[in-house]
């Protein structure tokens, strides 16, 4: 049988801890934090929590919390052994040992990985949850927490009643403004136990906002297999991901940081723009592709893109109503990240499926191509291109694909969407639903026209060749 990987160095002494020790985190923040130690050095090892599965620790602990980042290129499989993971917990059997790490004067940083469940809040309005399950737990016994919120306050506070300094809060999540998201969570869970402890949080953490970004499929009991094949060791805990990687951070550290910066991470005053800049480039067009790829009859990305006239279709989109709606982020070539996004759509190694990407449509869309629309009409423009995607969308959801199959739309207004998408008037109906489109989008005839136009020419034309024609 197959040695298991093992560590072949000593563990680094921590200097971070980690809530969500998922595969993302595992193909990004810990290969990051390894290389800038390896270039830079400092006792920045990370204490990895789970706050419910055991599953990352049962990987990890047996090899000692090595594990290997697996690159998936478009000529192939490069392989790299990270030793950043210090120690594996799962807080709900020893929350103690979880506050006790935290409590540690040598752990400077605190970083999340959590999504947006993790954060216990009211989306709509960013606030504190207090009638979630764990949260009303944590403020009745703040000793034995099971949220993050419930961690980081009583850690906190143990820190303060020491006399130790605070530890950065980092949110690495991909949420907007996640820095500003942690920051009043935190402070609203502190402020339900005690005023002046939510004061000197508010004073004295910082909460950096980051925007991170990185392919990172789900592991297969294949790729596990094919890493042992090549390289002679079996690896439970591995991660596959995509070549690129972006991670931008408000440089705001109460206490230092490793160097990130110097393996590639952006150090930045304000990641919004970069924000816009991902959500827009890249979720818009992911989107775009995800409705008229699968109209088309494309499994993934790849595919999609592979097509010359749907790479084309990226190009114009990015240069001509997309990035005009930007503002500039601070050092980033706009031009340069748009066509490296391209290179990403169409590495094979990366299996994005359309359809999966086509989820949610009725949540995702308001960010990502509504908003933008929204600026070009304002600027007195039509974006046709972007009227497309929106119509190749009400296309989608009517449930039908151009052959007369069914789709299986997964959205949470699906029954909805779908009533609206095969009536009389599918355009109107759909635009019609203020969950989806602001009144102002609704109300705009340039608007409504352009969906309509491009929705006649899906249903007439299919979708390959309505984009062949647009492009042309």
């Amino acid at each position: 049988m197959t040695d298991r990987l093992t560590r072949s160095a000593p563990a680094p002494k921590p200097g971070i801890v980690h809530f969500g020790p998922g595969a993302f985190f595992r193909a990004f923040n810990a290969v990051y934090t390894h290389e800038a130690v390896a270039e830079k050095g400092g006792d920045w090892g990370i204490v990895a929590v789970s706050l419910r599965s055991p599953g990352p620790r049962d990987q990890l602990a047996p090899q000692g919390c090595a594990f290997t980042a697996v690159e998936l290129g478009p000529d192939g499989r490069r392989y790299a052994q990270i030793g950043a993971i210090a120690e594996a917990l799962v807080a709900p059997e020893d929350p103690e040992a979880v506050l006790a790490a935290m409590t540690d004067p040598a752990i400077r940083i605190v970083s999340l990985t959590i999504t947006e469940k993790g954060y216990c809040h009211n989306p709509a309005t960013g606030r504190l949850s207090t009638d979630n399950a764990d949260i009303a737990h944590d403020l009745a016994t703040p000793d034995a927490p099971r949220s993050a919120p419930g961690f980081i306050v009583e850690a906190l506070a143990r820190r303060r009643a020491a006399g130790h300094a605070p530890f950065t809060v980092l949110s690495c999540d991909n949420l907007p403004s996640n820095g500003r998201l942690a920051r009043g969570i935190v402070i609203d869970f502190a402020r339900a136990r005690d005023a002046d402890l939510a004061d000197w949080i508010a004073a004295e953490v910082t909460f950096p906002a980051t925007m991170v970004d990185r392919i990172t499929p789900a592991t297969t009991e294949d790729d596990v297999a094919a890493l042992e094949e090549a390289q002679g060791y079996r690896d439970e805990a591995m991660v596959v991901h995509e070549p690129f990687r972006q991670w931008v951070i408000e440089d705001d550290f109460v206490d230092g940081r490793p160097a990130w910066d110097a393996v590639g991470a952006q150090m930045v005053e304000d990641v919004e723009a970069h924000e816009l800049m991902k959500l827009r480039c890249l979720n818009g067009t992911h989107s775009t592709l995800a409705y008229l790829g699968y109209l088309a009859g494309f499994e993934t990305i790849a595919e999609t893109t592979a097509n010359p006239d749907f790479a084309a279709l990226c190009a114009k989109l990015w240069a001509e109503e997309i990035v005009p709606t930007l503002p500039q982020p601070e050092g980033e070539d706009l031009s340069a990240y748009t066509a490296a996004l391209l290179e990403r759509y169409q590495n094979p190694g990366i299996r994005h499926r359309t359809w999966q990407i086509a989820m949610d449509g009725s949540q995702k869309l308001p960010q990502r191509i509504l908003g933008t629309v929204t600026d070009q009409l304002d600027r007195g423009n039509v974006p046709h291109g972007l009227c497309l995607a929106v119509a190749a969308w009400i296309r989608y959801v009517g449930g039908t694909d151009e052959g007369g199959q069914p789709i299986d739309v997964r959205d949470p207004l699906a029954d909805d969407l779908r009533a609206a998408a095969t009536s009389d008037d599918p355009v109107g109906a759909v635009l019609a639903i203020d969950a989806v489109f602001s009144e102002r989008l609704a109300k705009d005839e340039s608007f409504r026209a352009a969906v309509s136009d491009a929705h006649d020419r899906l249903t007439g034309d299919g979708a390959a060749r309505t984009v062949a024609a647009f492009i042309a």
